[in-house]
């Protein structure tokens, strides 16, 4: 049975760099609502990013956005059965306190707590706080977060943790209560060494491609690496949904998003990323952040049940321009047409 999940507009703009979307603004009702909605229509999980400074540009894109533990445990208490998500970063959140904060996310929502680890990825966030190490590179970022996981897993299940690696030093280090049960863990590591750490240590990972096969070669890399570890794993991907009563309603719509490119967001995001970058590349990268369906609603479902057949994904986190418009939508019109192709 494939996992249909929403990522919550926890940052403002959410998924699509445009002056010409509707207005996403980050804020507690817009995220609360949507859950709301995503657990009514039958939703299986909600997901939020942690985000600590945007990518400027004329729309200020992600600078304006909440904590994602913290919000999600807003969220647990409102809700009663959509899985709850949330992501910390290794290189900012002590693993005690990270395990702690996370059992507790677990506890409110009644074991329903997932955690969403990153590696550290947009530079700029970290290094405005003085949380940058510059002598860690890539890989030692995946080395020092794979260290980070081990010892919260161990937090999760051991009475006391002594660890010594690297990057950390624990001495009979106890953390109490323990999750109701092991939440569910995530990464999206697309790097060698990033895939490498999500398949070892997480249940579950975020993949992606420029296109179907890229992302199908993904998913088979993922599964091959699983089998050889012996341990199960779960594929996911993005995907955007804009959708009109016609096709050619909802081509407009993407292309007025598209028309409004945010080319200064972009940009910022670029230089986050430590990458150079001028106009030329900031048109190429393009509004949509991720894989998008655009037609009417019946158009859209059989995309996106084509779509999970070529990739062979175990499900998909769904992001919208609109969400209570998006929402609606897909759990009238999309969800019943993937459930039924696949039961």
């Amino acid at each position: 049975m494939k996992e249909f999940g929403v990522f919550l507009p926890v940052a403002n703009g959410g998924w699509i760099v445009s002056r010409n979307t509707p207005l996403l603004d980050g804020g507690w009702a817009q995220n609360r609502d949507a859950a709301l909605i995503a657990e009514e229509e039958g939703f299986d999980f909600v997901m939020a990013m942690g985000k600590w400074r945007g990518f400027g540009g004329d729309t200020g894109h992600w600078g304006h956005s909440l904590e994602a533990v913290t919000m999600m445990a807003g969220i647990a208490a409102v809700t009663k059965k959509i899985k709850i998500w949330a992501t910390l970063h290794a290189i900012l959140h002590n693993p005690a306190v990270a395990a702690k904060v996370i059992a507790t996310l677990d506890h409110i929502s009644g074991g329903r707590a997932g955690l969403n680890i990153v590696a550290g990825a947009y530079r700029g966030e970290f290094e405005q706080m003085g949380a940058w190490d510059p002598a860690l590179d890539h890989d030692a970022r995946y080395d020092l977060t794979e260290e980070w996981t081990q010892i919260v897993k161990r937090l999760w299940s051991e009475p006391s943790v002594s660890f010594k690696g690297r990057h950390f030093d624990f001495r009979d280090c106890v953390s109490e209560p323990k999750p109701l049960k092991l939440p569910f863990l995530i990464c999206a590591g697309m790097s060698a060494r990033g895939f490498e750490f999500s398949v070892r240590e997480a249940d579950g990972c975020f993949i992606g491609g420029r296109n179907e096969a890229e992302t199908r070669d993904a998913s088979a890399r993922a599964r091959a690496l699983a089998a050889k570890l012996g341990k199960p794993i779960k594929t996911y991907c993005m995907m955007t949904v804009i959708t009109a009563p016609t096709d050619a309603e909802a081509e407009a719509k993407a292309q007025k998003y598209r028309d409004g490119l945010d080319e200064g967001a972009v940009l910022g995001m670029l230089e986050s990323y430590g990458v150079a970058g001028n106009a030329m590349t900031a048109r190429a990268q393009g509004a949509f952040m991720t894989q998008a369906a655009v037609g009417s609603p019946a158009t859209c479902a059989a995309k996106i049940e084509q779509f999970l057949r070529d990739c062979d994904i175990d499900g998909l986190m769904f992001v919208y321009d609109d969400y209570v418009q998006g929402l609606r939508v897909t759990a009238r019109d999309i969800l019943p047409v993937l459930r039924k192709a696949f039961p």
